[in-house]
């Protein structure tokens, strides 16, 4: 485990093997004095967003205890200084071209807690590697300092809190990572019971036949087609004197194969991914214990794995859900608003003040979005309110409407609705976000769609990795703590 702190030093007298600084858009550090401008303008340093630029301590010609010094950009300066996200960006870049580094120094300038807690939240987040199935080619630095002039309580509790988030958002990179020969209904629920020992949280796990027996159609139709059974897991936090409470629902698809209506064979590479929304429910509810948070917390994870066979659910099936409506399946791969029907309709049995789904739900919150922003969409106030949620935690989500005129598109000729409309081409996340909205009647929801930035198909930037990003765990986890001080 990578440690991480705050300490009192200069970057001169930082004790580790490279150090980190951030300049802005053609103006070189002026802690590095006059000298290093021609060392930095020879190595192309521009000082543009997240450019690093790699200088021998040597070349310098300063007093430093590194070796390496990093210089990371952070653009065009605004009369408010550098961002909390800017910061966070340019720390995990930083760590993340020092790799083969044991120890890093993040001497960045800033000092107000919340601006260290943004370094080192970045800077934990970026030396993340997925390391279960092959050793990196070189590791990421394993100690990670934040200087500061004084260090004190607010700043430790902010690097503190960094450090639980930032392990937070790996575990949930790591499950999303793992392939779904090694990760399937019955063992992510395993890996759920056990993190949910580890925190003090209560876990519960229905098997088939208890999801048979309790309505659920909707997850038994799903995962009928494997040999590895649906399951549902509840998570339980609940600590005294709550100010309220909050259902998290996800998405646990954990390979999405497209059932019968099979998905073209590039589109599959990253199926394993499909179950992100539950991880983040999972890391979610974890760390609201962790953190001790004044807030209950209910956690489902809708465990399935949408495979074609004999026993498969047919395109033209009609199911009854677990809220008695019954849906007619025209596309098997529009799988996940099934599973998360279901298990909303179970999380609203227990009247949450506001009940919260994510998952990695259509292609088309890509085509609206892009592959790095998210959607949300529900109750006008709860729908803010993660938006807000999501601005502090340096996510980015973008609010979306749910317009009832294309409620027509859910019209079944022989069920209360069709699971998608097979000839429509345009609003595919609006909507699957109406779909949801029929099992949530009048209740505070809010749904957010990260199918694309759950999972980062191109290079790193910042302090996100290829591969899972860990998507939406920390919006999630500032709602809870915006909820419990509101």
């Amino acid at each position: 485990m990578t440690s991480l702190q705050a300490v009192a030093a200069t970057l001169e007298d930082i004790s580790a093997d490279a150090v980190a600084l951030v300049g802005f858009a053609n103006s070189p550090p002026a802690v590095l004095g006059s000298g290093a401008e021609q060392v930095l303008n020879d190595l192309g340093y521009t000082g543009k967003d997240d450019q690093v630029v790699l200088v021998p301590a040597a070349a310098l010609e300063m007093e430093l205890m590194a070796k390496v010094v990093a210089v990371v950009g952070l653009g065009t300066p605004d009369s408010g200084g550098p961002s909390l996200e800017q910061l966070r960006r340019a720390a995990g870049t930083a760590v993340r071209a020092l790799v083969g580094q044991a120890s890093v120094g993040l001497a960045f300038g800033f000092d107000e807690p919340n601006q260290v807690g943004a370094i080192a939240e970045g800077a934990a987040m970026g030396v993340y590697q997925f390391t279960r199935y092959r050793d990196p080619d070189q590791p990421m630095p394993s100690a990670l300092l934040v200087a500061v002039e004084k260090t004190s309580k607010e700043i430790s509790s902010a690097v503190k809190r960094a450090q639980i988030v930032a392990q937070a958002v790996a575990g949930a990179r790591d499950l999303v990572n793992t392939p779904a020969n090694d990760l399937y209904p019955e063992t992510m629920a395993a890996a759920a019971v056990q993190a949910a020992k580890t925190a003090g949280v209560k876990a519960q796990v229905l098997d088939l036949a208890e999801l048979t027996a309790g309505g659920f159609g909707g997850i038994v139709a799903v995962g009928q087609g494997s040999v590895r059974p649906p399951c549902l897991v509840k998570l339980t936090y609940s600590p005294r004197r709550a100010k309220c409470h909050v259902a998290l629902v996800g998405k646990g698809i954990t390979f999405d194969s497209g059932g019968l209506s099979l998905k073209p064979s590039a589109a599959m590479v990253t199926m394993k991914s499909d179950m992100a929304g539950a991880a983040a429910v999972l890391q979610t509810v974890c760390t609201a214990a962790l953190l001790k948070l004044p807030v209950k917390v209910t956690g489902y994870l809708a465990l399935a794995e949408n495979m074609p066979s004999g026993a498969a659910q047919h395109p033209s099936d009609v199911i009854t859900m677990k809220s008695g409506k019954t849906v007619e399946v025209t596309n098997t791969d529009a799988e996940g608003r099934l599973v998360l029907a279901d298990a909303l309709t179970a999380a609203l049995e227990e009247k949450p003040d506001v009940v919260l789904d994510i998952a990695t739900l259509t292609g088309a919150q890509g085509v609206a979005l892009g592959t790095r922003v998210s959607g949300v969409m529900g109750t006008e106030t709860v729908r803010q309110a993660v938006f807000a949620a999501a601005e502090r935690a340096g996510e980015a989500f973008w609010p979306m409407p749910l317009p009832t005129h294309l409620l027509e598109h859910l019209k079944s000729e022989v069920a209360d609705l069709l699971n998608t409309n097979m000839s429509m081409t345009h609003g595919g996340m609006l909507v699957a976000g109406l779909f949801l909205q029929q099992f949530v009647g009048d209740a505070a929801w809010a749904h957010l769609d990260i199918a694309y930035p759950a999972f980062n198909s191109d290079e790193p930037y910042g302090y996100v990795p290829s591969g899972g990003t860990g998507a939406g765990v920390r919006t999630l986890l500032a709602y809870l703590e915006d909820a419990a001080t509101a």
